[in-house]
């Protein structure tokens, strides 16, 4: 994967991916950008947010849509076992 010159500028710390990703896990629905930039304990640049936002979707732990942003993301090994292992319909 190429990384643009333009992503190197706004590469984001591990502490920053972290906090992002709490705080998106702590939200019960869809989160727009402009409210998650409010729930943020610290203010982040924009485009490191964006930056932030590409690598958690890429990852599967965000569904991004039309109307916002969403925690997908499952830490139950039984759960991910019967998505994996179920049966196509």
């Amino acid at each position: 994967m190429a990384v643009s010159e333009s992503k190197l500028q706004h590469s984001p710390t591990l502490n920053t991916i972290l906090m992002v990703e709490e705080t998106l896990k702590d939200t019960d629905s869809i989160i727009t950008i402009p409210e998650l930039k409010k729930k943020l304990p610290k203010k982040v640049n924009h485009n490191t947010l964006k930056v932030i936002l590409e690598y958690l979707e890429e990852s599967n732990k965000i569904a991004v849509s039309l109307k916002g942003i969403t925690w997908i993301f499952n830490t139950n090994v039984n759960l991910r076992n019967v998505v994996h292992n179920g049966l196509e319909l």
